[in-house]
């Protein structure tokens, strides 16, 4: 699956991913290969990538994802830094 992370003022991630976790305003909700078509806005969280084994944290501030054809797109706020 290709993954992007798109804020107003930068590309904060792009990139092949096995997996993605993503802040839900309802709760968290991981997206695998083949997931349903969804659109869903974002609280402010954790964007946790899977690559393989590997884990990689992008803390957003709130946004939408829309996942179709194992393309996730994710439009943040802002990535917070720490």
């Amino acid at each position: 699956m290709k993954l992007t992370i798109i804020t107003p003022d930068k590309l904060a991630y792009e990139g092949d991913v096995t997996a993605v976790t993503v802040p839900g305003s309802v709760g968290s909700f991981q997206i695998l290969k083949d997931h349903a078509a969804i659109v869903s806005t974002l609280d402010d969280g954790k964007v946790i990538i899977k690559v393989n084994n590997a884990e990689e944290i992008i803390r957003i501030k709130g946004g939408v994802v829309e996942a179709k054809d194992n393309n996730i797109v994710v439009l943040a706020e802002g990535v917070l830094t720490n």
